[in-house]
């Protein structure tokens, strides 16, 4: 059995978002440790990465390679947040690093703006 995904990891995934035959790309696991570990909890929440930067999106948060651990700068894309079975998830590589949960939580008011929700 995989071990469990936790908050801040980067995991990797052939997302349902991207086009078919597409490999798998990272993903930050976004939410929150009690409910990824819950023994019911089949799903997890993600944020996938791209290391295609062109312009900058409100709702797009950059990663520098050495704050991944990733070959290449990335970005996180708020508004393709998504929930995924735990089971389709690749566990990470060796060297890959753990994100903050500042970052996260600044990804979480991208996700807002993505809604359209403001800041209370």
């Amino acid at each position: 059995m995989k071990r469990t995904p936790l908050r801040g990891e980067i995991w990797f995934l052939a997302s349902p978002l991207d086009p078919p035959g597409k490999g798998k790309r990272p993903v930050i696991i976004v939410s929150v440790d009690r409910r990824n570990r819950h023994e019911r909890a089949v799903s997890v929440l993600v944020v996938p990465l791209t290391s295609t930067v062109h312009k900058v999106f409100p709702t797009h948060l950059f990663f520098p390679s050495g704050e991944t651990g990733l070959q290449l700068d990335s970005v996180a894309r708020a508004e393709d947040i998504i929930a995924v079975r735990k089971e389709i998830l690749a566990e990470p590589r060796q060297g890959l690093r753990q994100i903050s949960g500042r970052r996260i939580c600044e990804l979480a008011e991208m996700v807002k703006d993505a809604m359209g929700c403001p800041s209370i």
